[in-house]
């Protein structure tokens, strides 16, 4: 049987592709839907159609294939009939209730969804139903796997060899907006709900988290891909961008926290790399499996990456928001160059400099999550010419020098700082926190304000500027400085700078060169 990718669901070619819409039996004449793709769609678009189960997607890639369209629909509820019309890039979408198409197209009028990298468009169809040959066996055949692995059941044996299109057991996975740490066993814990996992890579590049994952059979990865591509490990955070991999075996070396063969528990840890403590992982096995049971894909992956964020803080401090930053310049470091540097990652709640041991510090992050956020970024990074560690404390809260005790400056309540970039719930800061970098992203910039000015500014910081941009509004711009520590260093020098006119530059680490 060949792939998914020609499953002709209900296709109509030429120039019957139309009679369905407009034969009289079915009471419907308008075919706006149709119509509206390429240049009539601004005409068109005034008079949308009020909702409906049905969608209508446009500006499909040529190679799309039906499982991609009906991915799209699937963490929104049940999809019970699909029909492409390939010619034109469209297909129309049945989803099982009213209320599940509202709920997609109101996340993708604020998320625009992608297909293989293309931004495709949806709206209501000005159908109330799909009325397509029922007796499509192949058709029938997608849409019974794709709800079988969405209830978590496991396929019948001719809807495993449909869902066999793609012939890789090798998943590679990118995670966007990474505002919590992602770990290899969390990715392991997601999943392994849809087959055995036998190796995952984790590694950095382009500034982003991404990982090689292997399924023991390219079936198990055709599912995952199905139930998990587009979906939130945290809630509006940690998003998984998933595709096949080209390879169709991975190669690993080392078992530790970046690379671990599963099938192959002799490995070594490799350099320097701290194997996985086997408290740790027999915590996290007892800790998960129970939250795992047979609850929905997206349900398993919170309480997964729950569960690993917990372990991960469990052994070494509870569930505390303080950090212990030492190796610290102290010459040159002051609370507020700590504020603001940790102040990417989290909301600085309180920062004390260590009265006898003043290359210390401790920083209460608002909660566990953004100390081991920040922990994660910044442990390793260069501030004032020194590689700083970053270590989860044992302490709960930063206590404040008692009053009238004079400490010299070296403790700081931030608690009401209105410079907190996460106190609004939601907010697009969330969605935009990255490792640091050479790049930084500007905002909040004056009108008046031009790239000379800003060139002046940062390599006043005592950095070289190697490239600017200005976005098009000139609001916003991205500056490249020759390395990451100038890049921190401006970051924690201009960030909140006054331009005047009482105009504070925003300043954060970005995931695009220049």
């Amino acid at each position: 049987m060949d792939g998914i990718s020609d499953v002709a669901v209900g296709v109509k070619r030429g120039s019957d592709e139309l009679s369905m819409y407009n034969s009289p039996n079915s009471g419907m004449s308008s075919i706006s839907d149709v119509a509206s793709n390429g240049s009539d769609s601004k005409k068109l678009r005034v008079e949308e159609a009020p909702p409906s189960r049905v969608l209508h997607i446009r500006k499909l890639p040529n190679e799309a294939s039906e499982t991609e369209v009906i991915a799209l629909g699937l963490p929104f509820g049940k999809v019970t009939n699909i029909l492409t019309l390939k010619g034109k890039n469209q297909a129309f979408l049945e989803m099982g209730t009213e209320e599940a198409a509202i709920t997609m197209v109101n996340y993708y009028n604020t998320v625009t969804p992608h297909i293989r990298n293309i931004p495709v468009f949806i709206q209501y169809s000005n159908h109330k139903e799909l009325k397509t040959d029922a007796g499509n066996q192949r058709t029938q055949a997608v849409l019974q796997a794709v709800s079988a692995v969405q209830s978590g059941g496991s396929p019948s044996s001719d809807v495993q060899e449909a869902l066999a299109a793609a012939s890789s057991p090798v998943l590679r996975i990118i995670i966007d907006n990474m505002f919590y740490p992602v770990t290899l066993d969390v990715l392991q814990q997601i999943f392994s709900k849809f087959g055995t996992v036998m190796k995952i890579i984790t590694f950095t590049k382009n500034n982003q988290f991404q990982a090689l994952l292997q399924f023991s059979d390219p079936v198990n990865a055709q599912q995952a891909k199905l139930a998990l591509d587009g979906q939130n490990i945290y809630n509006s955070c940690c998003t998984l961008r998933i595709d096949f991999s080209k390879l169709v075996n991975l190669n690993v070396k080392y078992n530790n926290d970046k690379s671990r063969d599963y099938t192959r528990p002799e490995l070594p840890a490799g350099d320097g790399q701290p194997s996985l403590d086997p408290s740790v992982a027999a915590a996290f096995s007892k800790d998960s499996n129970s939250l795992l049971g047979a609850l929905n894909p997206l349900s398993a992956a919170a309480a997964a990456a729950a569960a690993a964020g917990r372990v991960a803080l469990a052994g070494q401090a509870g569930s505390s928001g303080v950090l212990l930053v030492s190796n610290l310049n102290e010459e040159m470091v002051t609370p507020q160059s700590l504020f603001t540097l940790f102040g990417v990652y989290g909301d600085v709640q309180r920062v004390k400099i260590l009265y006898n041991k003043k290359d210390s510090a401790l920083i209460q992050m608002s909660d566990a999550n953004q100390a081991q956020l920040a922990m994660s970024h910044l442990n390793g990074q260069k501030m004032y010419g020194k590689i700083i560690r970053v270590t989860l404390s044992k302490h709960q809260t930063v206590a404040l020098p008692r009053d009238g005790l004079d400490d010299q400056g070296l403790t700081k309540d931030y608690a009401n700082s209105p410079l907190h970039r996460f106190k609004k719930p939601g907010s697009k800061n969330f969605q935009n926190i990255f490792p640091p970098s050479a790049t930084l992203h500007l905002s909040n910039i004056p009108q008046d304000v031009t790239e000379d000015d800003l060139r002046l500014l940062f390599s006043n910081a005592g950095g070289t500027v190697k490239a600017f941009k200005f976005f098009q509004d000139r609001k916003m711009a991205l500056i490249q400085m020759s390395t990451v520590e100038e890049a921190i260093q401006a970051l924690i020098d201009l960030h909140n700078y006054n331009m005047g006119g009482n105009q504070h530059l925003r300043v954060s680490f970005s995931k695009s060169t220049i």
